[in-house]
């Protein structure tokens, strides 16, 4: 991703890496697809339109192109036009378009479907910064729609809804330690939830924004000065105390969440109350979509416990999904921009999006929509309107000292395979490298410990992990110290240092804080006195009164990523896969940015 000629901080996904210096893997978060519409193009289709769409709903305007391509259309003034969809996703969209579309390899679009206007204020925000006219001046149609909910467990929800209408701090802010007993249910234990990074996700940037929002009581008009006042800090920081963790990506929350429903678990083992997330993953999750696919099957089985919609009083976001027709369309390609916005917007072509869990381009929610995320409040929903891009900018810039802290141990891999060659570089000095860069976007008061392992050998005669770090505040400087001063050898304890490492962390769990144990290795387990992998999956289940989760990366092809998946999930924690070493940068940020 290229930063912009100022010092102000960008969002999404590609912030966190910039803003932190870390270059070499600024354009590793973009998921970039494109495809050909299809279709049989006319002989008088001479006019070509070029349409980037954020990710998640690229598959469907392929689909909608094609469809459109083939549909036999004409403009006013005499022939028709052909429109081509290409991916990216939107803060990286917005970036390019900064930057003059120069990086991605995809062609140049005319027009622009981002998830949000968020992304329109900010590439304006960006345009005004660099001295040139503004790309994206004015307000934009949506195509279809998706406001913020809290998505709960059926049971919860259903008891969340019977004390009437509650706002983003009553929910989310949960009696603090007492949890569900102030609901008459002590043994569902304390309150947590899931949110997306804001610094990753246009979900769960909007889901700050939303308790700003509601720490004002307004639904417009957030201003610095607001961000500022004590009393709203510590009404974001109450809630931002309940996050279990924070997701690179919402939807591995809800596949594990499915997967665990499947075999008879459902949410009991997982310590989160709550997701916040967009509207249409609840319909997605509650239809099967998300559910574990046996071979030949278009979805999965639908859960047993369904999630239902729970919608604060204050209010809440919407993600518009605007139709941006950009300045670099020409007079014929902004009437086809023209045609193919009336055709996305036909009763048809909506229901595609409805099939989708989307409401509809005028914010309508299908009867089959709430029927399966549940009704929504007497009256409608009241939205927020987007803050100006200063205000958010500034937001993201002071999250990082409301977030929840972590308590986190990394544990890595020294086992004679690190020192296998990756160019020019052996695997240690990659991972340690890669660790360094990650662990710089870490708060300065978050707690970390570093260990290593490999077998016990002569530099480790007492046993297969040796502690090089003790769990406290965290000094970067010395654990890079440390990383760098590391040598290979042994083979790989994988089992008996996880059991250990969840244990000492077990022992210093912190209520207040996030706590997890991190590890990273390019191997599978090669310990004979430790091999039982049942024994360790029961040791790492995860205690929601008090989680310790595990997350591992998976570095290199040699590495046992299902292996280090089940630990992971064993704990609801999560498995990244750096197999190829070249994602290992990239993997690292992902994970780094859970605490």
């Amino acid at each position: 991703m290229a930063p912009a000629p100022t010092r102000t901080r960008q969002w999404l996904p590609y912030t966190a890496a910039v803003t932190a210096g870390l270059l070499v893997i600024a354009g590793t978060f973009a998921f970039v697809r494109q495809r050909d519409a299809g279709g049989r193009p006319r002989a008088d289709c001479t006019i070509s339109l070029e349409v980037n769409s954020s990710t998640e709903k690229a598959a469907l305007l392929v689909e909608l192109a094609e469809r459109y391509n083939g549909s036999g259309r004409s403009l006013d003034g005499g022939g028709c036009a052909r429109v081509h969809v290409s991916a990216l996703t939107s803060g990286k969209a917005a970036e390019e378009l900064a930057a003059g579309w120069g990086g991605t390899g995809l062609p140049k679009p005319q027009v622009w479907l981002p998830t949000s206007s968020l992304w329109t204020g900010q590439l304006r925000r960006l345009d005004q910064a660099a001295g040139r006219a503004p790309q994206t001046p004015d307000r934009y149609p949506s195509i279809a729609n998706s406001p913020l909910v809290i998505a709960m467990p059926q049971p919860k929800g259903d008891l969340v809804r019977q004390r009437g209408p509650l706002g983003w701090g009553e929910i989310l802010g949960l009696s603090g330690r007492a949890g569900w007993a102030d609901f008459g249910k002590p043994e569902w234990g304390r309150f947590t939830f899931g949110k997306d990074n804001p610094n990753l996700s246009t979900s769960g940037l909007a889901a700050t924004i939303a308790t700003y929002y509601a720490a004002v009581n307004r639904s417009s008009d957030l201003t610095r000065s607001d961000l500022a006042n004590p009393a709203v800090t510590q009404f974001v920081r109450r809630i931002e105390a309940n996050v279990s963790h924070y997701s690179d990506d919402v939807v591995d929350l809800l596949r594990d969440l499915a997967e665990a429903d499947l075999v008879g678990r459902g949410s009991s083992r997982d310590d989160m109350s709550a997701i916040v997330m967009q509207e249409e993953l609840v319909y997605l999750y509650n239809e099967g979509r998300l559910s574990p696919r046996q071979d030949g099957q278009e979805q999965g089985r639908r859960p047993s416990v369904p999630l239902v919609a729970v919608h604060p009083r204050e209010g809440t976001f919407n993600l518009d999904h605007p139709f941006v027709v950009l300045p670099s369309a020409d007079e014929r390609q902004r009437a086809a921009a023209a045609d193919f916005l009336a055709f996305l917007t036909d009763d048809v072509q909506q229901e595609s999006f409805a099939r989708l869990g989307f409401r509809n381009h005028e914010r309508r929610a299908s009867a089959q929509l709430l029927a399966s995320v549940g009704t929504e409040p007497t009256g409608g929903l009241t939205y927020f309107e987007p803050p100006d891009p200063q205000v958010v900018e500034a937001m993201l810039g002071g999250w990082s000292t409301l977030r929840k802290k972590a308590n986190i141990l990394i544990v890595l891999d020294t086992s004679g395979s690190m020192e296998a060659a990756v160019g020019n570089r052996t695997r240690l000095q990659v991972a340690s490298a890669a660790a360094g860069k990650g662990l710089a976007l870490l708060n300065a008061e978050d707690r970390v410990g570093l260990w290593s392992f490999s077998s016990e050998t002569p530099q480790r005669p007492t046993g297969p992990y040796r502690e090089e770090v003790r769990l406290g505040d965290f000094d970067q400087k010395r654990i890079n110290s440390r990383t760098a001063a590391l040598r290979a050898g042994g083979g790989t304890a994988l089992y008996a240092t996880v059991r250990a490492a969840h244990q000492y962390v077990l022992d210093r769990y912190d209520p207040q804080r996030i706590n997890a144990v991190v590890v990273l290795t390019d191997g599978k387990n090669e310990y004979s006195r430790d091999n039982d992998l049942a024994r360790l999956l029961a040791d790492v289940e995860l205690d929601p009164r008090r989680p310790v989760k595990v997350f591992c990366i998976a570095f290199d092809r040699e590495s046992d990523f299902a292996t280090l998946d089940r630990i992971a999930k064993a704990s609801s924690g999560k498995a990244f896969d750096a197999t190829d070493p070249a994602r290992i940068d990239e993997a690292f940020v992902k994970l780094v940015s859970s605490f």
